[in-house]
């Protein structure tokens, strides 16, 4: 298991107890050893693939102790243990010094400088084990998974008729139909076993995706019989596509009846979830309420520069 970034700090200042100078790169190696990390493990990725999770959290744990004057930057990248470092972990427990890096980065930066003192410590103060990042990361996935739960409560409140247009809407956001006018139609009404919608991949028609929509509660799974009609009405148009789209879920018997077509015709099975995601992607009926900017160094300018 990835070791949080507060693990991390205490082994990073037992790595430079003894004064040695020592690069983020440097520290992987034995960092990875000591937690027994398996090379899965170092080379995983945050979900988003915005990073390494383990090389992050060394360099969010090395920027904690420096501004908390644990460890100093003799030059450029590298990093040494301080007077203060060597004092705190030799007298202090993991803890304590937690605790002490803690409130030494939150404190105002007006009254930072009187941090000084180990025994300011002795009173641990609970703090997160997530990286700043990853705490804007998880702020975010929780912010986007409410709005998803909004979105499936608010197409459930509508009637079966807005869902069919909704969706036909949904595929032509996502680029589907490209730039033909009035690419997306809904058919008729209520067609169950039938298509509900289309959208046509040419100016003639020639090609075309059709949509089956099934506005259903979370418990009233798609049954592999309103598939298997659905696939027999798509069957019958000239380019065989199709797209099943539910505010629900699928049977194991429908999923497994769609993998048996092997392609013909092709079949694609959307359910709630996928459903709120691309809602979500491509911002149909939402508004951005507001961006964030976040930067980092760019280390190509910086290292145009020379050092001291």
């Amino acid at each position: 298991m990835i070791p949080s970034f507060q693990q991390i700090r205490i082994q990073i200042l037992k790595e430079l107890r003894y004064g040695n100078i020592m690069q983020a790169k440097e520290l992987q190696t034995p960092l990875a050893n000591h937690f027994k990390l398996t090379p899965e493990e170092v080379n995983a990725k945050y979900d988003s693939g915005n990073g390494n999770v383990f090389r992050d959290r060394i360099s969010w744990a090395l920027s904690y102790l420096f501004m908390a004057k644990l460890i100093e930057k003799p030059r450029r990248g590298e990093y040494v243990i301080s007077q203060k470092g060597k004092e705190m972990i030799a007298s202090c427990n993991e803890e304590q010094i937690n605790a002490f890096i803690n409130k030494a980065v939150n404190k105002p930066k007006a009254t930072t400088e009187n941090v000084t003192t180990p025994t300011d410590a002795t009173n641990p103060v609970e703090a997160t084990e997530l990286t700043p990042q990853e705490a804007l990361n998880n702020s975010f996935e929780n912010i986007k998974q409410s709005i998803k739960t909004d979105l499936l409560a608010t197409i459930l409140s509508k009637k079966p008729q807005a869902f069919e247009i909704l969706v036909v809407d949904l595929l032509q956001a996502m680029g589907y139909g490209g730039e033909i006018k009035n690419a997306g139609v809904v058919t008729q009404l209520s067609n169950d076993g039938g298509i509900d919608g289309i959208i046509k991949e040419d100016v003639l028609g020639f090609n075309h995706i059709s949509i089956q929509a099934k506005r259903y509660a979370e418990d009233n799974h798609v049954s592999r019989k309103e598939v298997q009609a659905f696939v027999g009405a798509v069957a019958g148009t000239p380019s065989k596509k199709g797209v099943f789209i539910t505010t629900s879920s699928y049977t194991k018997g429908a999923i497994e009846y769609v993998e048996s077509l092997n392609g013909s015709p092709i079949i694609i099975l959307i359910n709630g979830e996928q459903l709120t995601e691309y809602i979500y992607e491509c911002g149909l009926g939402l508004q951005t309420e507001r961006v964030l900017k976040v930067m980092k160094l760019d280390r190509d300018y910086w290292d145009t520069m020379l050092d001291e």
